[in-house]
């Protein structure tokens, strides 16, 4: 038998709203944001997607409680919820509403306030001006005129002269003020394009020197002479000087938005940085595209589960250190999750290069080159424990080789292209990738969405991970209940 709350309640009223006062609902939504509703027609509250009002919380049941019209006023009904709901910390079952009541779902869950608003009678209306003002102040009128309202009269043409000459100089005052503040903008605005083009231009100075450090790093070996290993060193703390005159040029850039980001679209921002991509230039639809994949990532239990995983097995400390190791940011962490819910025992479907195996789903080839040994069944579509693939440890090792090999080369330091190019192959998006200009400035995820369509997997795949890392860099403004995967450990 089913828990009591996971019944459906289909509410069977009638509407009797026409003639009741409009019912005030207040609550607190997933982001901490205060919200209001005006209700005019019954409404279910609870976790299932096809209530009025959805609220995530553990101790809100499917379908929670009703608010609803009955026997010419409202009414506060729980639904048999498995914790209850508390009005001045007792349980109810049906409560009339009047004034101003706060409801509680569940000991400690989600508060709902819900404020009944009562007409205030009116009061007769009073003469029109209109009226008076016809009888005292028209130009046009018939009639002889009595002493009172010709004095009336010509006090009045002579208010309004004093009026106009009023007007006339107010106006030229704020026309001079608004010519000051337009100016002002004017300025404002063309300091902000030179900061933002300056911000880019270090931006670009800076992944150029980044990857020239990279590509040194990658060629030189313990042996290495004394004076090219200083210039390695000379070259980073130019970078971490780079990285903090850019910074403080974002800085102002961002607090020179008419407009404030809120935190969504500053973690938006902040993980794109992460992957190599400045944030002054993003594309103006970038945010709200991520954001959508975020509301799918929120629709389903997959993230929860693969988090569950990682944490469980002690994934998350042996893939960050890899990263680390190669000096890749350790959020590169979450293409396993989109590759294979960090499952190591993965296989994938046959095709033409073999089947792709373990967490990063390396093909036999790739793998190879990477020092992993397939095992006897690479062939078939099971989990083969001598295939080294399957191996965490190893697996993760050469997968970040790999991507460090792909985001000092092909893709220009922009992590964006790494996931789109550990995605749709080499054979693909790399030959594609070599047409662009060699410099990180003209060779980045933009620049090739603009100029090549790519399968709609690669886009998906891209914006899953990037959405992905955004929760993960705070779940609880997602409504997630699990700690950022990396800051835990």
């Amino acid at each position: 038998m089913p828990p009591r709350d996971e019944r459906g309640y289909s509410p069977s009223l009638r509407r009797e709203t026409a003639s009741l006062p409009p019912l005030l609902l207040d609550y607190v939504d997933p982001r901490g944001q205060p919200q209001r509703l005006s209700l005019t027609e019954p409404l279910i509250i609870g976790r299932a997607d096809d209530c009025g009002l959805q609220l995530s919380h553990p101790l809100v049941s499917r379908q929670h409680l009703v608010i609803y019209p009955e026997a010419g006023r409202w009414w506060l009904r729980d639904l048999q919820s498995s914790n209850g709901t508390l009005v001045a910390a007792r349980p109810i079952e049906k409560l009339p509403l009047d004034g101003v009541i706060t409801a509680e779902l569940g000991s400690g869950g989600p508060r709902i306030k819900l404020t009944l608003v009562r007409e205030e009678p009116r009061e007769p209306a009073a003469p029109t001006r209109e009226e008076v003002s016809r009888r005292y102040f028209d130009d046009v009128h018939t009639g002889d005129l009595g002493e009172h309202t010709q004095f009336i009269r010509q006090a009045f043409k002579d208010v309004k002269r004093r009026q106009r000459r009023l007007y006339l100089g107010l106006i030229g005052v704020v026309l001079l003020l608004l010519m000051a503040v337009g100016g002002y903008a004017l300025f404002q605005h063309e300091q902000l394009v030179k900061t933002t083009r300056l911000a880019n231009d270090i931006f670009y100075d800076m992944k150029e020197l980044e990857l020239q450090i990279a590509n040194v790093e990658a060629e030189v070996d313990a042996d290495a002479s004394a004076e090219l290993k200083a210039q390695v060193a000379e070259s980073k703390r130019r970078l971490v000087a780079m990285r903090e005159r850019y910074d403080a040029f974002v800085e102002q850039v961002q607090k020179a938005r008419p407009i404030p980001l809120d935190s969504e679209d500053k973690l938006i921002l902040h993980v794109a940085r992460i992957f190599g991509e400045t944030e002054v230039d993003v594309p103006d639809d970038f945010a709200a595209e991520v954001k959508k994949y975020i509301r799918k990532w929120q629709s389903s239990s997959r993230l929860r589960r693969a988090i569950r995983r990682l944490k469980e097995n002690g994934y998350g400390p042996i893939i960050r250190r890899e990263l680390e190791a190669q000096g890749l940011p350790p959020q590169f962490m979450y293409v396993s999750l989109q590759e294979t819910n960090f499952r190591p025992r993965a296989v994938g479907p046959p095709t033409r290069y073999g089947r792709a195996k373990g967490m990063w789903q390396f093909i036999p080839a790739t793998g190879k080159r990477y020092g992993l040994q397939p095992g006897p069944l690479q062939q078939t579509g099971q989990y083969d424990p001598e295939d080294e693939r399957h191996d965490v440890a190893k697996a993760t090792r050469a997968a970040a080789k790999y991507l460090k090999d792909i985001y000092r080369t092909d893709a220009q330091a922009s992590g964006l292209l790494v996931m789109a190019s550990y995605n749709w192959g080499e054979g693909n998006i790399i030959k594609r990738l070599r047409k662009m200009p060699e410099n990180p400035r003209e060779r980045n995820f933009w620049k090739l969405l603009r100029d090549h369509k790519i399968p709609k997997e690669t886009y998906d795949y891209v914006f899953y991970i990037v959405s992905a890392t955004v929760i993960c860099e705070n779940p609880a403004l997602f409504g997630f209940d699990f700690p950022n995967p990396l800051a835990s450990g």
